[in-house]
C-alpha cells in the first residue's frame, strides 16, 4: 500500500511522463552532448533564419530520414545558441539520454496506465503535445523513417504531419516547420557508390559507423543548413490546398517537403555525379541528336560513321571532367593563393545567401564580368566555401593547354571554340552538351563579354551561348532558369602590363605553361582587395510573364530581340553592382584634370565632387572610401606614384614651402585610363548631360533643349556604353541636372519653369564630368579621319585595324589628339562597328562622313 501511494505521489503533478520530450537539463548526458557535437558548424546565416521568425509561432523542426542522432544535436547546439531547441520529438523514444529520475517516472508511469486501461499511454491522443508545443516547446519531426508509411497506411496510427495540420486549423497562432538539413561532406552524390559508400552509408545518408567517424576525425566537414520555412497557416490558406480533405493536405504537404529537401541538398553538393562515359553515350544517342547526324550525314555527303566519329571527339574536345577530389585540392591552393597576394575579399553573404536559395528553383546561370584569370578560380572558390557546388565554367578553347587543361576540366572547366563559324556539326554538339549539363541541374558560369576587358570597362554582351541556354530552356530542360550578374573588381589587377600591351598594339600572348611558370613572379607582390557584389537573380520564368509570350511562341526575330535584351539587361545589371574603389576614383580625377599639373589638394577637390555624385546615385562604394576617403585616396596616390603611372615634380629650393605638385607620367596615362573605366558607368549619364550643357553655349539653358542632343550621343556610344532602353534620355537629364543642383552646379530659374542657370563653379565641375569623354571621342575621331582618306572594301578588316592604328599614332605625335589613351584597337572596332552601321563605310560615303565630322567637331571644341 505504502509503495502504490509512493509511485503515486511520484507521478502526480507531473506531465512530462513520455520519452519523446527531452528536456532542457538532462544533467550529465547534456555535459557529455555539448562536447560531443562541439565541432560541428552553425553559421550566422543558418540561425538568423529561425530567429527571423514570429515570436509568438510554434517551430517544429524537420528532417528527411529519421535520426537520433539529428534530434539529439539539434537539441543540444541550438540550446546552446539560445534559438528554439526541440524538446518534443514526433514519434521519437530518446530513453537512455534521458535523466535516471526521468527514466524510472516514464517506466511507472506506463505501468500505471497501462494497468488502468490496459494500452499504452499515447502522446497525440492524450493532448500531451498539443500542451507542450502551446507552451512554448519546439517540436522535431522527420518526413521519412524505414516503417513510418506502413505504421500509418496499414495500422491507422496517427501521422504526425496531418497532427500539425489539424492543430493548426484549431489555433490561432501559426506552426512553422522548419526543414534542416546536416551535411557530412560536400561531394555530390555519385550514379555508382563506392565501396565505402555500400559499407557505410552515403554522406547524405551516412551509417552509425561514417557519421562517428566523420564528427571524430574532422568534425570541420560537418555543417548544418535551414530550408526556408514553411508557415501553415499560409499553407493551408492557399486556395489549392483549401478544397483539399486532411488526408490529401497532409500529403502534399509532405511531397512539397522532401521536394524541398532534395533541392535544398542538391543546392548544396550538386547533381548527382555520373561517369563522364555515362554522361557521352546519354549525349550522342538521344534521339534529336541522332536525327540531327542523320540528316547532317546526308546533306554533307559524309558517312554516318565518320559524323559519329568527329562527334565524339568533338565532346572529348569540349567536355568538362568533374572531380569532387580535384577540387578539394584547388580550395586549398587557391585559398594560399589569395591570401598571399590580395588583402582581403570582399562579399555580400546575405546576397549570397538569396542566390543559394533561388537555386533551388532551376540551375543557375552564374554571369560575372571578366577582368582576370583570376575571375572564375576566386567565384568557384567563393562558392564551395559557402556550401554551394562549384560550378560548370565555360573557358575559351586557349585554355585547354597542357597540363593547366586537364586540372581545368576537373574542377569544371568545359571548353569553347571563339568561333563556330562552318562547324555545324561541333555547334550542334556544344549546344547538347550544355542541353545535358542543365537537365542534371548543374549550374554554369560563363563570362558574357567573351574574353577579358583589357579597357576596364565592360563589354558589350556576347550573345551565342545565351541564345543556346534559351533553346535549352525552350526544350523544357529545367522547370526555370535562374540568371546571376555578378561583379568582380580589383583594386589592382594582375594582367595590367599585359592589357597596356595588347592596347598600345601588341600581340596578345598565347596561355602556355612557361606562363603559368612565369606567373610566380606576381607572388612577390600584393594587389590590394578583391569586391564580388550579387545583383538580385532573374528568374526566366518571371521575365518571360512579363512579355506575356513563351519562348516556344516567340518567332526567331522575336527570340534574337528577347535574347539581346536580356544581355543588355545583365550587362546593366553587373554595372549597376560595380564597386567604386579609390583606384578608380583617384585615376578619374587625375585624367579628368584639365591642368597638366596638379596638387594633392586640387586632386582632393575633384574627389570629392565625385563623391557627392556617387552618394546621390547611390553607387557602391568600397569599404576604405566609406571608413576614410581620405587615407583611401592618398594610399592609392601613393600607389600610381610608386607604380610610376604619376610622377613627382622635383621642387626648387624657393618653393620647398609650396604644395607638392604631380605629373601625369604620359606612357602611362593607358594605365590610368583602365583604373578610370572600372568606375565609368556611374559617370556617363552626367557626362554626357555636362557636355550638352557645354554645347549649349550659354550661361543659361532649358533642359528640354538636351534631349534630343543625349538621345544623340547615347546611340553613337552604344557600343561603349550599356544603357537601360525602359529609361529615356528625360529621366537621365533629369537626374542628372537634379544632382548638379543640389551640388551648386546650376540653379534653378526663379520664374522660367524648366530652365536653369550655371554657375561659375559649375562651369569648371561640368568639365570634370564631360572630359570623361574626351578618349572615346579622340578614338572615333581618329577612325573617321581613317575612313574619310580611305574607299570603302578598298582593305580587309585586319589590315583596315593596323592602318587605323597607325593614323592614330601619326595623329597622336603631330597633336591632332591629346590623349595617348585614345590609341585604343579595342574602341578603333567599336567605333569602326558604329560607322559600318551608320552607313560609313569609306571615302565615297562624303556626305555622311562630313556629317559626323562636324558634330564631332563641335563636341571636341567643349573638351
Amino acid at each position: 500500500m505504502k509503495l502504490r501511494e509512493r509511485v503515486h505521489n511520484i507521478l502526480e503533478g507531473t506531465d512530462n511522463h513520455f520519452s519523446c520530450f527531452f528536456p532542457c537539463n538532462s544533467g550529465l548526458s547534456s555535459s557529455i552532448l555539448k562536447l560531443f557535437f562541439s565541432g560541428v558548424k552553425v553559421s550566422k546565416n543558418q540561425s538568423s533564419t529561425i530567429q527571423e521568425i514570429p515570436k509568438d509561432a510554434i517551430i517544429v523542426y524537420a528532417t528527411k530520414h529519421k535520426s537520433k542522432f539529428d534530434y539529439l544535436f539539434y537539441h543540444t547546439r541550438y540550446k546552446l545558441y539560445g534559438l528554439p531547441y526541440p524538446e518534443i520529438g514526433f514519434d521519437y523514444k530518446v530513453i537512455l539520454w534521458q535523466p535516471v529520475a526521468r527514466i524510472f517516472k516514464i517506466l511507472l508511469a506506463h505501468l500505471d496506465f497501462f494497468f488502468k486501461n490496459m494500452a499504452l499511454p499515447d502522446p497525440y491522443n492524450s493532448g500531451y503535445i498539443k500542451n507542450k508545443l502551446l507552451n512554448g516547446s519546439a517540436g522535431f519531426l522527420s518526413i521519412v523513417e524505414k516503417k513510418g508509411f506502413y505504421r500509418r497506411f496499414v495500422k491507422a496510427k496517427t501521422d504526425p504531419v496531418q497532427y500539425l495540420i489539424e492543430m493548426q486549423k484549431s489555433i490561432n497562432r501559426p506552426i512553422y516547420i522548419v526543414p534542416q538539413l546536416l551535411f557530412f561532406g560536400k561531394n555530390p552524390h555519385r550514379s555508382q557508390p563506392t565501396i565505402i559508400d555500400i559499407l557505410f552509408g552515403p554522406e547524405d545518408k551516412p551509417g552509425k559507423i561514417r557519421r562517428l567517424a566523420t564528427l571524430f576525425k574532422n568534425p570541420g566537414k560537418v555543417f548544418v543548413e535551414t530550408s526556408q520555412p514553411v508557415n501553415l497557416m499560409h499553407f493551408l490558406e492557399n486556395p489549392q490546398n483549401q478544397g483539399q480533405n486532411i488526408e490529401q493536405q497532409s500529403l502534399f504537404l509532405r511531397r512539397n517537403l522532401l521536394v524541398q529537401f532534395n533541392r535544398h541538398r542538391q543546392s548544396i553538393t550538386g547533381p548527382v555525379l555520373k561517369s563522364s562515359e555515362e554522361l557521352k553515350e546519354s549525349i550522342l544517342t538521344n534521339e534529336r541528336f541522332q536525327h540531327f547526324m542523320e540528316n547532317h550525314s546526308k546533306s554533307r555527303h559524309i558517312p554516318l560513321r565518320e559524323v559519329r566519329k568527329n562527334a565524339d571527339a568533338y565532346l572529348d574536345e569540349i567536355a568538362a571532367k568533374y572531380s569532387p577530389g580535384l577540387i578539394k585540392i584547388a580550395e586549398v591552393v587557391v585559398g594560399w593563393f589569395l591570401r598571399t597576394m590580395f588583402e582581403d575579399v570582399i562579399v555580400n553573404t546575405d546576397d549570397l545567401a538569396r542566390i543559394k536559395t533561388m537555386s533551388q528553383k532551376g540551375p543557375l546561370i552564374l554571369i560575372p564580368n571578366h577582368k582576370s584569370h583570376i575571375d572564375y578560380l576566386i567565384l568557384s572558390y567563393l562558392l564551395y566555401q559557402n556550401n554551394m557546388p562549384c560550378p560548370h565554367i565555360a573557358a575559351g578553347k586557349n585554355l585547354s593547354f597542357w597540363p593547366m587543361g586537364p586540372l581545368f576540366r576537373g574542377a569544371g572547366a568545359f571548353f569553347i571554340r571563339r568561333t563556330f563559324r562552318g562547324a555545324v556539326l561541333y555547334s550542334k554538339v556544344f549546344s547538347e552538351y550544355i542541353n545535358k549539363l542543365i537537365q542534371e541541374g548543374f549550374n554554369i558560369e560563363f563570362f558574357i563579354e567573351g574574353g577579358r576587358s583589357r579597357t576596364g570597362k565592360l563589354i558589350m554582351p556576347k550573345l551565342g551561348l545565351l541564345s543556346i541556354l534559351l533553346d535549352t530552356y525552350k526544350n523544357k530542360s529545367c522547370e526555370d532558369m535562374i540568371f546571376v550578374p555578378i561583379y568582380i573588381g580589383y583594386d589592382r589587377v594582375l594582367e595590367e602590363n599585359e592589357y597596356l600591351n595588347e592596347l598600345e598594339g601588341g600581340q596578345k600572348k598565347q596561355e602556355n605553361f612557361l606562363q603559368v611558370i612565369k606567373a610566380r613572379k606576381f607572388l612577390k607582390n600584393r594587389y590590394g582587395k578583391i569586391y564580388i557584389q550579387f545583383h538580385d537573380p532573374i528568374s526566366l520564368n518571371d521575365l518571360l510573364s512579363q512579355y506575356d509570350s513563351s519562348l516556344n511562341d516567340m518567332k526567331s526575330k522575336e527570340k534574337n530581340a528577347f535574347c539581346r535584351n536580356l544581355g543588355h539587361r545583365v550587362i546593366n545589371s553587373i554595372n549597376s553592382v560595380t564597386v567604386v574603389t579609390s583606384y578608380g576614383l583617384v585615376a578619374s580625377a587625375i585624367l579628368n584634370c584639365p591642368a597638366k599639373k596638379f596638387s594633392y589638394e586640387a586632386l582632393k577637390a575633384n574627389v570629392e565632387t565625385y563623391m557627392k555624385y556617387l552618394h546621390a546615385q547611390d553607387a557602391r562604394l568600397a569599404d576604405t572610401l566609406v571608413q576614410d576617403h581620405g587615407h583611401a585616396v592618398r594610399h592609392a596616390l601613393d600607389a600610381y606614384v610608386q607604380s610610376k603611372f604619376i610622377e613627382l615634380i622635383p621642387k626648387e629650393k624657393e618653393s620647398l614651402h609650396l604644395e607638392t605638385e604631380y605629373v601625369i607620367n604620359e606612357s602611362k596615362r593607358p594605365g590610368l585610363e583602365y583604373y578610370k573605366n572600372n568606375c565609368i558607368s556611374f559617370f556617363i549619364p552626367a557626362a554626357f548631360t555636362a557636355i550638352e550643357i557645354l554645347k549649349m553655349d550659354a550661361f543659361q539653358f532649358s533642359a528640354s533643349d538636351l534631349h534630343s542632343g543625349y538621345a544623340f550621343i547615347q546611340e553613337f556610344f552604344k557600343n561603349e556604353f550599356a544603357y537601360d532602353i525602359n529609361l529615356t534620355p528625360e529621366y537621365f537629364v533629369r537626374k542628372s541636372i537634379k544632382t548638379f543642383i543640389d551640388d551648386a552646379m546650376l540653379v534653378p530659374h526663379q520664374t522660367l519653369p524648366d530652365t536653369y542657370n550655371l554657375t561659375s563653379t559649375g562651369f569648371r565641375k561640368l568639365k570634370l564630368y564631360s572630359n570623361f569623354l574626351k578618349t572615346y571621342f579622340e578614338s572615333y575621331l581618329i577612325v573617321l579621319n581613317f575612313l574619310m582618306q580611305n574607299p570603302k572594301n578598298a582593305i580587309n578588316a585586319k589590315e583596315r585595324l593596323k592602318k587605323i592604328e597607325a593614323s592614330g599614332n601619326r595623329m597622336y605625335k603631330s597633336r591632332e589628339i591629346e590623349r595617348k589613351e585614345a590609341l585604343s584597337k579595342v574602341t578603333y572596332q567599336n567605333a569602326i562597328d558604329f560607322f559600318t552601321t551608320h552607313s560609313v563605310k569609306g571615302s565615297d560615303d562624303d556626305e555622311k562622313i562630313d556629317y559626323y565630322a562636324d558634330i564631332l567637331q563641335k563636341y571636341m571644341n567643349h573638351l
